[in-house]
């Protein structure tokens, strides 16, 4: 499978910009999983720039 990087990149909600991971799905959730972590994509806009991506986080975010 190819990497849709710049496409991806364009949808990519993440806004923690050194992020060398924006674009690259895959690794983006690799990386979080691997930390026990959601990606920034799984949270609202608000939930997402907390950068609080544990899965505590997740929940409140979305039952607020």
């Amino acid at each position: 499978m190819e990497c849709q990087k710049q496409k991806n990149s364009a949808a990519c909600s993440c806004t923690y910009e050194p992020c060398p991971r924006k674009g690259l799905c895959c690794e983006c959730v690799a990386y979080h999983r691997a930390a026990g972590e959601l990606p920034g994509c799984f949270f609202t806009a608000a939930g997402e720039r907390t950068y609080d991506r544990s899965i505590a986080a997740f929940i409140r975010d979305r039952k607020g």
